[in-house]
């Protein structure tokens, strides 16, 4: 398979739509879970999903390219993920966007330790800094010592938590599985898992909310796709900085469309979060041997 062309031009209109979607399903999904059940949300989601991935399918060589050795794998971490989309998806109906996408950016934090702990990455200087940093950040953001806890701000930390796990088993599937491999079986996955929790609470969708669930199937689909573009065209160093004007851009789009005035706290938590996934990426320098001298 030919190696994509290195272009940090590419990988910018990449992430370009990467954080056009992110953002747009931050509204969408707000207004479509306001008016319906986060998970009959989900079902439509991954259903229609479904329907807008058969094109990147058939392209890869159809149904018979989708057959994977790692069903059970596919099965874990979807179900993670299901989880975590879902405190995800009630989250941003119950706090400010922005709040919800600076928790949400403690997922590479998570993802350090986690990975530590079960997969045996090591934790140099750089990571134990953002790790702390992040930490920090959510702690101002919530400030739980100030006042308790709102159930947004803890479901935004479970998605946090919960699409870290997704991660790190999606490492793994990545040396054996395409990308549209793994995007077709999250949508397999996932709605097998949500069928009987979205029949329970169905109910009839409103002309008006037949617009925000397709955008939210349309960009939970190909933001994932616009990524994995990206960092074919680019170093994980160059295209995840990118993904920090995620911040800014949806706090302005919350005050746009929202009147969410962004406060100190926020917006000094949100800067910690993201100063430490930038520590993250640096990497300890190999120690240069000592010169040797001559006699």
């Amino acid at each position: 398979m030919a190696t994509a062309e290195h272009s940090i031009v590419k990988a910018a209109f990449w992430m370009g739509g990467w954080l056009l979607a992110m953002v747009t399903m931050a509204v969408a999904g707000r207004e479509a879970a306001s008016q319906l059940n986060a998970f009959q949300v989900m079902e439509m989601r991954v259903l229609i999903g479904f329907v807008l991935l058969l094109p990147l399918v058939l392209a890869s060589g159809g149904f018979a390219a989708m057959r994977t050795q790692r069903l059970w794998t596919h099965v874990w971490r979807n179900g993670v993920h299901y989880v975590a989309q879902y405190a995800w998806l009630v989250a941003v109906t119950l706090i400010p966007l922005a709040q919800v996408i600076s928790i949400e950016f403690t997922m590479p934090i998570w993802t350090a330790i986690l990975a530590a702990l079960f997969i045996g990455e090591r934790i140099n200087r750089w990571k134990i800094i953002a790790i702390v940093l992040g930490l920090i950040g959510v702690l101002v953001i919530v400030r739980p010592a100030v006042e308790s806890v709102s159930q947004g701000q803890l479901y935004s930390l479970v998605a946090a938590i919960g699409f870290s796990i997704s991660v790190i088993l999606v490492k793994s599937m990545t040396r054996t599985e395409s990308v549209v491999r793994i995007i077709f079986w999250m949508m397999v996955v996932q709605a097998v898992i949500g069928a009987i929790p979205a029949y329970l609470v169905w109910q009839p969708i409103t002309a008006k909310l037949w617009p925000w669930i397709f955008l939210v199937a349309f960009c939970g689909t190909f933001s994932h796709y616009c990524m994995a573009r990206a960092m074919t065209h680019a170093d994980a160093t160059v295209v995840v900085p990118m993904d920090f004007l995620r911040v800014p851009l949806t706090a302005l789009v919350g005050w746009l469309v929202y009147a969410e005035a962004i406060d100190v706290f926020t917006a000094t938590g949100a800067v910690l979060i993201l100063l430490g996934n930038m520590l993250n990426m640096k990497r300890d320098r190999p120690k240069e041997a000592a010169p040797v001298k001559s006699s």
